[in-house]
């Protein structure tokens, strides 16, 4: 099964991430969000862990995107990969992911995203398998 694929869209970027478990299909979602900007294989050389919290998997992927994208912003911590775990308890959705990756000015970058957006995005179940999609602005 392919991670993710880009899909056409005529300002932003556009794409729709796969998984054969909903924590998988975030951390393809992540890793599409990233590949956006540079194509190069990144290093793991830190490691960080961080959670979100949401009400629905919608918001829940926004926050975790929007998250990883702030760690960008403000430390040039750029994403190798993340491993994902999902919880609900009283209908609050809880993502705790442990991320790893490398300061962003050791690779060539080639679009910036600026920010993560609800437009056409969704989280679903089809069939055997998790498909999310996603709008980003650049």
């Amino acid at each position: 099964m392919k991670k993710f694929e880009f899909l056409p869209h005529t300002a932003d970027v556009k794409f729709r991430a796969y998984g054969k478990t909903l924590e998988q299909a975030f951390e393809n979602a992540a890793l599409a969000t990233f590949q956006v900007m540079s194509t190069q294989k990144i290093k793991k050389v830190i490691t960080k862990d961080i959670s979100v919290t949401a009400h629905d998997y919608q918001a829940l992927l926004y926050c975790f995107l929007e998250e990883l994208l702030f760690l960008l912003d403000t430390e040039n911590f750029f994403l190798s990969t993340a491993n994902v775990s999902l919880l609900e308890k009283d209908d609050v959705l809880f993502l705790q992911a442990n991320i790893f990756g490398d300061n962003v000015k050791k690779y060539e970058t080639h679009t910036y995203v600026k920010a993560v957006t609800y437009h056409e995005m969704f989280v679903k179940k089809e069939k055997q398998k998790w498909i999310i999609q996603v709008v980003l602005d650049v």
